[in-house]
């Protein structure tokens, strides 16, 4: 048996007594067995980030330095500087926080503790939920790990650069999924004043505004669904100089004449979150 992989699997057998959670969906945040643990260092915040994103799998010394010094010159031991890392980490975390192996290093804790991790397998999950309910209800739990925007507090232009607009992207997609299940449901009323939230905290999102005038006019408002594609329309030219995408001009063509627009399609197959390959 080889000792470092005995090594690994090893380290699972006081998990029930020891628990680590690392939180990345807004500020960043750790805890060991619910208690908050402070990492003052910004370098050792984005050392942990980058191991919680591959949290039970070896994560190569190349892959910490891309997430670590992507932006700026590496230090001139990239292996040294990565093990003083280590170390810090298992003294604030722990010492059987952190394993490694002559490939690299992993974090042991169960990825379900990584809330960008459980993000992905929920939203994954609720493609394979047995009907509309528990699909809903895998997107809502899902959604609610968000606390805001990814990585705050982690100073790594990859996370920045790479994970982060794909975490959002996801999140974003699922938040559609969610709120085309509503509007399935004819829960309109409700949703008007959540897209109208949405659409000003993503005024470029036109796929939110598809939705919201798709809410207002079965709602009865459609001089308001006018209104808001025209105040949509003129955004979009001033900050884009294009006009709507083909979507929202059907809808808005739909609600000239009359007709009840439907919700855009989205594309929900599941995916690899691309931060996890190492």
């Amino acid at each position: 048996m080889n000792t470092h992989n005995a090594e690994i699997r090893a380290s699972s057998r006081d998990l029930d007594e020891w628990q680590l959670s690392v939180g990345l969906l807004g500020p960043f945040n750790v805890a060991v067995n619910e208690s908050p643990v402070s990492l003052t260092a910004g370098r050792l915040r984005a050392v942990l980030a980058v191991l919680a994103l591959s949290a039970g799998q070896v994560v190569s010394v190349g892959h910490l330095a891309t997430g670590v010094w992507a932006d700026e010159d590496p230090p001139g031991n990239v292996r040294r500087s990565v093990q003083t890392y280590m170390a810090r980490l298992r003294s604030a975390l722990g010492a059987e926080a952190i394993g490694s192996t002559p490939a690299g290093y992993v974090l042991r804790t169960d990825p379900e503790r990584v809330d960008a991790l459980r993000f992905v397998r929920l939203v994954n999950a609720a493609s394979a939920a047995p009907d509309t309910a528990a699909r809903r209800a895998r997107l809502v739990e899902a959604l609610n790990l968000w606390r805001g925007t990814p990585f705050e507090g982690v100073p790594s232009g990859r996370l920045e650069e790479s994970e982060a607009p794909w975490l959002l992207e996801r999140y974003l997609t699922a938040l559609e999924w969610r709120l085309d299940l509503d509007i399935s449901a004819g829960r309109h009323g409700d949703l008007v004043v959540e897209l109208c939230e949405l659409t000003a905290r993503y005024p470029l999102r036109e796929s939110l505004w598809a939705r919201l005038l798709v809410v207002l006019d079965r709602s009865g408002r459609r001089a308001d669904a006018l209104a808001r594609y025209e105040t949509m329309r003129a955004r979009i030219a001033t900050d884009l100089g294009v006009d709507p995408d083909p979507t929202l001009q059907r809808i808005h063509i739909d609600l000239l004449s009359r007709r009840t627009p439907n919700p855009p399609t989205i594309s929900r197959r599941c995916q690899v979150c691309p931060c996890q390959v190492n």
